[in-house]
């Protein structure tokens, strides 16, 4: 148990060292990113006014009917495609890239990739 507590540690603190340099402002938002074993999360947060312009999950129902029987780094391209054109309706078209501490690879770069290709910049 202890092992995985201090993993989860050191992921929080690589979180706040790369958040410590990031600035996101209201016109480039962040899109921050949280990776659990069967699920990835992301989210356009506005930090000036502490509001989420938009969000999305594996877990979304419009998500979850497209990604059943997909790998998850295929699930998790689904969701940065679908974030992306529900922050583009709300007005956002760049957006700082956190990645929570995780290694860009694998689910979280699939994720980046699929925001790219629905049209958000980094």
């Amino acid at each position: 148990m202890s092992e995985k507590r201090d993993r989860e540690r050191a992921r929080r603190r690589r979180h706040l060292r790369a958040r410590k340099k990031m600035v996101a402002t209201k016109e480039r938002p962040r899109l921050c990113v949280f990776r659990s074993s069967k699920h990835i999360y992301a989210q356009v947060i506005d930090d000036a006014e502490g509001l989420t312009l938009a969000a999305a999950s594996t877990l979304d129902k419009e998500i979850r009917d497209q990604a059943a029987g997909l790998k998850r780094i295929e699930q998790a391209r689904l969701v940065g495609e679908t974030l992306a054109r529900r922050a583009k309706a709300q007005g956002t078209k760049t957006v700082v890239f956190d990645r929570g501490g995780y290694k860009y690879h694998g689910r979280v770069r699939s994720l980046a990739e699929g925001a790219r290709a629905g049209g958000l910049e980094f």
